[in-house]
């Protein structure tokens, strides 16, 4: 550190350097976060200095937080969940697994997870000490939900199902899953951290949520679909009395105890996704959704045109092919298997895919 402070002008000066090296949002098509509405950005600067992690101090904050758990219990049909807002998946889905692990007490516990599933799941099975065991997909990349209950057994503490892969976009067979966990008497988490803000708003229902009875927790993140600003996720559980197991004495905050993961926790985040629901309500995200499903079907055809197969059809908006090479100037990634992949987030506009597939066509002149 300086010895003495760098004066304002020089250090936004290094700063506006450095954001200059984040390439822009336009050409980004592998991201699955977008800007934030203009709303949420707006909400986000009202309460810059809130902490969730004691919040007797910020009384409003901790209201909003809330009301953002109500909605989204709501939207995934069970108002009563109890839940709290995390700074994504990937806690949400550690908490998920810490919560099972605690409601079955087994001398070698173990997961059943998709070979889709996200990476979070490893991180949560190293910290917690949990074997994981893999079932392998179908030829939609959907987990095979026979291959699930295979490899459950009376060790097994948790099942988990995808709403909207990392990879491919797909939806497993929740309700299969559903069906497994309940008849052999294990907990399912739904890992719905991208699909969760997508697929309540499609023409076609796809069940993945509370509404199914064997379903016991779920992750949603706000901060992608819901285009909130960043960490803003959520984890839900369809029983509130199971977060007491998470408890930890909080002698000298506010509150005396807590279950939540991190200690401190930022409110900005929780009152942008929560001003951004409120504001759009369902028809605006449905309009969100509709448009994000128009831009990547216009994808697909595109890319087809060009010889570029898909791999798949995708359940919610990410879209991937058999080439793999993008033009220069735009930022895609690969699929394990080695497939193109684009998520059509809401910044990706009619005018984006046009200009992609133009320089792809040129790059296959």
């Amino acid at each position: 550190m300086r010895e003495q402070g760098c004066p304002e002008g020089d250090l936004f000066s290094f700063l506006s350097l450095q954001r200059k090296k984040d390439l822009g949002y336009r050409n980004i098509l592998s991201s699955m976060c977008t800007p934030p509405h203009p709303v949420a950005a707006r909400a986000h600067a009202m309460f810059l200095e809130t902490n969730l992690g004691d919040p007797g101090l910020f009384p409003g904050t901790a209201e909003l937080e809330e009301l953002l758990v109500r909605r989204l219990a709501t939207l995934m049909h069970h108002p009563k969940a109890g839940g709290y807002a995390t700074s994504g998946g990937t806690e949400s889905n550690i908490q998920a697994f810490r919560i099972a692990k605690k409601q079955k007490p087994v001398e070698s516990p173990n997961v059943v997870v998709p070979a889709s599933s996200h990476f979070s799941f490893q991180k949560a099975c190293d910290i917690l000490g949990l074997a994981m065991r893999t079932a392998p997909l179908d030829t939609h990349f959907r987990v095979d939900a026979e291959a699930v209950e295979s490899l459950v057994d009376k060790d097994t503490v948790c099942i988990v199902g995808i709403a909207g892969t990392t990879e491919y976009g797909m939806v497993d067979p929740i309700a299969h899953l559903a069906d497994v966990a309940l008849d052999r008497d294990v907990f399912l988490h739904v890992d719905a951290a991208f699909g969760g803000m997508v697929v309540p708003f499609l023409d076609r229902p796809i069940p993945f949520d509370f509404h199914l009875p064997g379903v016991d927790s779920l992750s949603v993140d706000p901060h992608k679909m819901g285009m909130s600003t960043i960490p803003a996720g959520c984890l839900l559980v369809r029983n509130p009395e199971q977060f007491s197991c998470l408890n930890v004495d909080t002698p000298y905050l506010t509150v005396k105890r807590e279950c939540t993961l991190a200690g401190t926790r930022p409110g900005a985040s929780v009152a942008a996704a929560f001003a951004v629901l409120e504001y759009l309500g369902m028809d605006g995200m449905r309009a969100v959704v509709a448009g994000c499903m128009e831009n990547t079907r216009r994808l697909v055809e595109g890319m087809e045109t060009l010889g570029c197969e898909r791999a798949v059809t995708p359940d919610v908006n990410v879209a991937t092919f058999s080439c793999s090479r993008a033009p220069a100037g735009w930022r895609v990634s690969t699929t394990r298997a080695g497939h193109m992949r684009v998520v059509c987030m809401p910044h990706v506009t009619r005018d984006v895919i046009e200009a992609f597939l133009k320089d792809m066509s040129d790059m296959h002149a």
